[in-house]
């Protein structure tokens, strides 16, 4: 079966030295939807080279490198901001390391241009042999989302297999220097949340590779708690700023 095809919703993978991996990742989307996007983010491991072959045999992938490394959220949003001057209005984004499951992307879509004002969520569904510190970190960080948010229903907010409307994640970002690195993926949820854009929440399982299947991660336990701690101290301020009006919002 052929993939669907749209003129209004995109698939974005922001790519990181994800290794040979990401040629199974991209495929399997490849599979599932056209057009889809890789956003290279400085990589530095052969995999530019590899996504360029790639994509000059398939016209429905673009490869998009970016000289150095800039951050996560810096790679999408170069995607989405190429995105919209294109035409599209939404955005799906998924990892480049194999975590996220391609075969929902049709269903993520279908969600999102039945609502369209709204993001689509992925809610993360772990297997038994999830790293036990990921898994119970996160609640960490979805507590404080949720908080910030007045519970306004983000079911995960560090899962970033999403659908975003890119207009409003163009204006948030283009207006704030953070969400730039590790941290886009919690703030997104959240500032969308306080623009308006309520979340929409769906299953979908989260595979985590280990080293000898290729699995690579680029989390650093200190480091990138530290990201998150300094991230959620901003967005609890500006909550405490917008708390009336959230509180409009949450009882209407």
């Amino acid at each position: 079966m052929p993939p669907e095809t749209s003129a209004s919703h995109l698939v974005i993978i922001p790519s990181y030295n994800p290794g040979p991996k990401v040629l199974d990742t991209v495929r399997a989307a490849l599979a599932q939807w056209s057009p889809v996007w890789v956003v290279v983010d400085g990589s530095s491991d052969g995999s530019p080279a590899l996504l360029q072959e790639l994509a000059a045999t398939n016209a429905a992938l673009r490869v998009i490198v970016l000289p150095e490394n800039r951050g996560k959220g810096a790679a999408v949003l170069e995607g989405i901001s190429q995105a919209g001057a294109a035409g599209f209005t939404h955005a799906l984004t998924m990892d480049a390391d194999g975590q996220h499951p391609a075969e929902l992307i049709p269903a993520f879509m279908a969600a999102s241009q039945r609502e369209p004002g709204k993001m689509v969520l992925g809610k993360p569904v772990f297997a038994a042999d999830a790293p036990a510190l990921r898994v119970n970190g996160r609640k960490v960080s979805n507590g404080w989302a949720n908080l910030e948010t007045l519970w306004l229903g983000i079911g995960d907010s560090l899962y970033g297999f999403r659908v975003y409307p890119i207009a409003p994640l163009q204006r948030i970002m283009l207006c704030n220097r953070f969400m730039r690195r590790f941290d886009f993926d919690p703030e997104a949820v959240v500032r969308l949340c306080w623009a308006g854009v309520r979340p929409l929440n769906i299953d979908a399982p989260v595979r985590y590779f280990r080293a000898d299947e290729g699995g690579v991660s680029h989390f650093r336990y200190l480091r990138d708690n530290t990201l998150l701690t300094w991230m959620h101290t901003r967005l609890f301020l500006g909550f405490l700023v917008r708390l009336p009006l959230l509180i409009v919002r949450r009882l209407s």
